[in-house]
């Protein structure tokens, strides 16, 4: 498979198949798994654990640990149904839960914007050269710094 668009879900269409899928992989949504949800897809950059935590804790009128929402997060990784952006220790909302492919993000460096291309040839290429070189349960992680088209004409 090549690269390819998807038809990106959003607002409570995205909220409840990120639900199904979780429940699909035998996991419970609760409360504070759907208040974490609901923050994460509420922000327009990738957001931090401590941010979420933050977040939640307003909406729910008491302190929420950071430590509690990275342990939902890396769930939501492990499900698909959130991707971790490396190199800022910050998530995102997979739009898209039900598609599992190796992430490619563009990451502008002046707004925080994190756009993500689904591209097996490149990322099977990199599993390829690691398997070749000896690694299994390859994961590549792709990360390009740049502008965006928004930045760069502002």
């Amino acid at each position: 498979m090549a690269r390819h668009q998807h038809h990106d879900l959003d607002g409570e269409h995205l909220i409840d198949a990120a639900r199904d899928a979780l429940v699909d992989a035998g996991e419970q949504w609760t409360d504070m798994r759907g208040d974490v949800f609901t923050a994460l897809v509420a922000r327009a950059t990738p957001a931090s654990a401590y941010d979420i935590a933050e977040g939640v804790g307003l909406q729910r009128g008491k302190r929420v640990a950071a430590n509690t929402v990275y342990r939902i997060l890396d769930l939501f990784v492990r499900t698909n149904l959130a991707r971790r952006v490396e190199s800022a220790n910050a998530y995102v909302a997979n739009p898209h839960p039900g598609c599992r492919h190796d992430c490619i993000f563009l990451i502008c460096d002046s707004c925080g914007t994190a756009i993500h291309l689904d591209d097996d040839r490149m990322t099977g290429a990199l599993r390829d050269a690691a398997q070749h070189a000896g690694f299994a349960d390859v994961r590549p992680v792709v990360e390009i710094r740049g502008l965006c088209h928004r930045c760069a004409t502002a």
